[in-house]
C-alpha cells in the first residue's frame, strides 16, 4: 500500500494540524487505514471518532487542500506545529527561500549587520549602512511561501522583526536547529556540515561566529574592505550551505515517517 502512496508530499500524510490531533492521534488515524488525506476523506467513519468530528476532520482537511493548492502556505502557520513544519518543504521547494543573518553581538542592544537571502539560486546580500532596510528585506523575500535558517526561530527572526518589523512574510518556517537532531545530527551549523559531508572553502572553513562580529568591526570601525568581504562570503556560504543541507534532513525525516507508517500497516495485516 505504503509503495503504491510513495509519491504523497508529507503534508497529505500528515494530521497534526488538526484540532485536538497529537503524534499518538495521527499514528492512530494512520492504523485504521488513513495514510494520506485522501484516504481519510474516503472512508465513512473511523473508530475512535464520533461521526459529528469526522466530519469535522473531512472539512478542515478539504479546506487545508484548498489552501494548499491555492499556494496559501500561511494556512499552516498557526495549525502545524513549529518542530513539524519540515513536513511542508517538499510541496513548497519552489518558493523556499533559505536565510541567515549576522549581527554585531548576541543579546539586548546589539543589532543586525547583514542580512543573506537565497531565492530561485540569486543570492542577495543586505549590508548595514548600505542597503539593509525593512523595505529591502521584503522585496528579497516577495513570493516567497517558505524560509529555511538554521535556529532562526530564536535568533535570526527575532533579531529581524525587532529592528525590521513586518518585512519577514508569514510563512512557514523550517528551522533545521530543531529538526537536525531528529534526523540523527547534533551541534551547530557547521558541526552538521561536516557530519553530513559539506564542505567550505579553505579560507571560510575556521570562520566563527565570534570572528564574524570582529570582521563588521574591522568594516564598520576601520573601513577594512578585505574584512567585509570575508564577512560577505561567510554569510553566503552559511545560506548556501542551507539548501543542501535541508534537502538531506528532509529526506531523512521522510524515510523515518513512512517506516512508522509502513510498520503500522504491517500490524494490521
Amino acid at each position: 500500500m505504503i509503495k503504491h502512496c510513495v509519491l504523497w508530499k508529507m503534508i497529505r500524510r500528515s494530521f497534526v494540524f488538526l484540532p485536538s490531533i497529537g503524534r499518538a492521534t495521527e499514528k492512530r488515524i494512520w492504523s485504521r487505514g488513513a495514510t494520506t488525506w485522501n484516504e481519510f476523506l474516503s472512508i465513512n467513519s473511523i473508530a475512535g471518532f464520533s461521526r459529528k468530528r469526522k466530519d469535522d476532520l473531512d472539512a478542515r482537511l478539504a479546506e487545508a487542500e484548498h489552501f494548499l493548492n491555492g499556494e496559501r502556505a500561511e494556512y499552516f502557520c498557526g495549525l502545524l506545529p513549529s518542530t513539524e513544519q519540515w513536513r511542508l518543504f517538499e510541496e513548497l521547494k519552489k518558493g523556499t527561500a533559505y536565510l541567515d543573518i549576522e549581527s554585531d553581538g548576541v543579546g539586548p542592544g546589539h543589532v543586525v549587520t547583514m542580512v543573506g537571502i537565497l531565492k530561485h539560486g540569486k543570492m542577495t546580500t543586505l549590508v548595514r549602512g548600505r542597503d539593509l532596510t525593512q523595505a529591502a528585506i521584503g522585496e528579497a523575500l516577495e513570493g516567497v511561501n517558505m524560509l529555511v535558517t538554521f535556529n532562526g526561530s530564536s535568533f535570526d527572526l527575532p533579531m529581524i522583526e525587532h529592528e525590521f518589523p513586518f518585512s519577514v512574510p508569514r510563512v512557514p518556517h523550517y528551522d533545521l536547529r530543531h529538526v537536525c537532531p531528529k534526523a540523527g545530527y547534533h551541534g551547530g551549523l557547521k558541526s552538521v556540515e561536516q557530519q553530513i559531508g559539506i564542505s567550505r572553502p579553505q579560507e571560510l572553513e575556521y570562520v566563527t561566529g565570534e570572528q564574524a562580529v570582529y570582521l563588521w568591526h574591522l568594516w564598520n570601525r576601520k573601513g577594512n574592505r578585505n574584512a567585509l568581504n570575508l564577512l560577505t562570503r561567510y554569510n553566503a556560504e552559511d545560506v548556501k550551505n542551507l539548501e543542501p543541507l535541508a534537502e538531506i534532513v528532509y529526506q531523512i525525516m521522510k524515510k523515518k515517517m513512512l517506516r512508522d507508517i509502513n510498520a503500522i500497516n504491517e500490524r494490521r495485516s
